[in-house]
């Protein structure tokens, strides 16, 4: 009985501020694998102890959290900088990292929970004055989830964007959504509760699964440049995109879609100005000028950051890209060359494609197709997000005709299988040798190219190139059918991972 009188102290070795201290020293100098990993175990046996104050815990679980960060950021270069990598080293990256975010994120909502229940005690009173910021690193945290499943091309389960869309509206109903704070000692600037869901939602509007793992984190901190610009708002504007409940487990829907009566959870996004702010940036990037204000984690070239501002630019746009040809499902096997190599090869001997490179041909089935293209279903592999931008050309079963297209969007599924949509280019393309036109050249000289016959401009013609091959000052010319084509340069239309797409006049003779 007398024991009541004194308070129950922690069972639990870091409670002890020597020797958090002095655990938190040794992490700092720690391998990052080794340093993930005895911090996952030291948040385990956190949820086991007992006889901590609340305010006392959350000290310990920030500092801890505090102390993974220069580690997670190591991994995850490695995990983005090191593609491709083998199936367990990909696993284990992943695994290391998504898991902690899903790990913290509990025990911060933990926190938050708990000052709930017990809001008269001591710990609950001292622990207010930390709500905003534990509340912020929840959000963080399932924020940083949708990142790392979205690495991985994988469904986001509904239950983190209800996560999401109640520690929103709680730090509404709370008066502190907005309230800048910053989030981690090592990060830079402010954000606030409602910015991080703000982000998760423009994140979602801007269609990573057409883009590398790379490109993605790329993509990440453009958005992180330009949120300010962003509207999240109770209220449909004129120039609202999607909509979302927040109270409920929806992801953002487009307006296309209508949302239904007016609830308290409804909430509308709009770019604002950030297509504006944008579009500023692309002219910059185009005439080679990145700012220096401009942070993206790292030294990219002018022209990987310039492809990943086209991308934003289509689905920031007030009117984001539609499906123009209706899908038609279907179920039948293709065979299929990727890359621009095989691709030429197969437009110069279609008939023998099968027979002569029979190790580079893959099996896909095809579950859905339109006028536009196609989507094929295949076995993952660690090399799957690699085809993303990379030309092929595929043949379906009882058919002769080679159909050429380019690899948009990738996604995993269940069973160990991925998905991909692929754009059609032709069902006509022709692979030609490319000649520049100067006196002295050889036949050495001569550059792969397939043509893209199209109805439309009969002098202007569409050809795609190796990467790296077009030249806006050099002619070329090429002969087929008895006819002699002299090309006049006029534009490069696009360039992708392994191929480019150029125009040319067409001066036939």
């Amino acid at each position: 009985m007398i024991l009541r009188f004194f308070p129950q102290r922690p069972d639990h070795p870091l409670a002890d501020a020597k020797e958090l201290k002095q655990t938190l020293t040794e992490l700092l100098t720690a391998r990052p694998a080794q340093a993930v990993e005895e911090i996952v175990d030291w948040f385990d046996s956190l949820r086991k102890s007992s006889g901590f104050r609340l305010d006392q815990y959350f000290d310990v679980l920030r500092q801890l959290d505090d102390a993974a960060q220069p580690h997670l950021r190591r991994l995850a270069r490695d995990y983005l900088m090191k593609q491709p990598l083998s199936k367990l080293e990909e696993e284990r990256l992943w695994a290391m990292n998504s898991g902690y975010w899903q790990l913290i994120a509990g025990l911060y909502l933990g926190c938050v929970e708990q000052s709930r229940i017990d809001a008269k005690s001591k710990g609950a009173e001292a622990f207010k004055a930390s709500l905003p910021l534990a509340m912020a690193r929840a959000q963080a945290a399932y924020y940083m989830r949708i990142k790392w499943l979205t690495y991985r091309y994988g469904p986001v389960d509904q239950e983190v964007w209800r996560r999401l869309g109640q520690t929103y509206l709680d730090a509404e109903a709370s008066g502190h959504a907005q309230k800048p704070l910053q989030l981690y000692p090592s990060q830079r600037g402010l954000t606030s509760t409602g910015q991080i869901y703000l982000h998760a939602i423009v994140f979602f509007a801007s269609s990573m699964d057409s883009l590398a793992p790379a490109q993605i984190e790329l993509a990440d901190r453009l958005i992180t440049h330009f949120l300010p610009n962003f509207v999240l708002s109770p209220d449909c504007r004129k120039d609202s995109v999607y909509w979302l409940d927040a109270a409920a487990d929806s992801l953002p829907t487009r307006l296309a879609r209508h949302p239904g009566n007016a609830r308290p959870g409804l909430r509308f996004f709009a770019p604002g100005a950030a297509l504006k702010s944008l579009d500023e940036l692309m002219h910059k990037v185009e005439r080679g000028d990145l700012p220096t204000d401009l942070d993206l984690g790292g030294e990219y070239p002018a022209r990987a950051v310039l492809a990943v501002l086209r991308h934003l630019h289509i689905y920031w746009a007030a009117q984001p890209p539609r499906r123009r040809h209706k899908r038609h499902a279907v179920k039948t096997r293709m065979s299929v060359f990727t890359g621009f190599d095989d691709c030429y090869a197969v437009g110069l001997a279609p008939a023998a494609a099968l027979t002569e490179n029979s190790a580079t041909v893959e099996s896909w089935v095809v579950e859905n197709v339109s006028v536009g293209g196609f989507q094929a279903c295949f076995a993952d592999h660690p090399g799957g997000p690699e085809r993303l931008g990379r030309l092929l050309v595929g043949r379906p079963d009882g058919s002769s005709t080679w159909l050429l297209g380019v690899a948009r969007r990738f996604n995993r599924l269940p069973g160990a299988r991925a998905s991909l949509g692929v754009q059609l280019l032709s069902n006509q393309a022709l692979s030609i040798r490319l000649q520049p036109r100067r006196s002295g050249f050889s036949a050495a000289t001569a550059i792969p190219g397939i043509w893209l016959p199209a109805q439309g401009e009969p002098a202007v013609l569409r050809i795609v190139l190796p990467l790296g091959s077009f030249n806006v000052r050099e002619n070329l010319e090429f002969a087929h059918g008895g006819q002699v084509h002299r090309l006049l340069p006029v534009e490069l239309e696009e360039s992708g991972a392994d191929y480019e797409i150029a125009r040319f006049n067409d001066e036939a003779s």
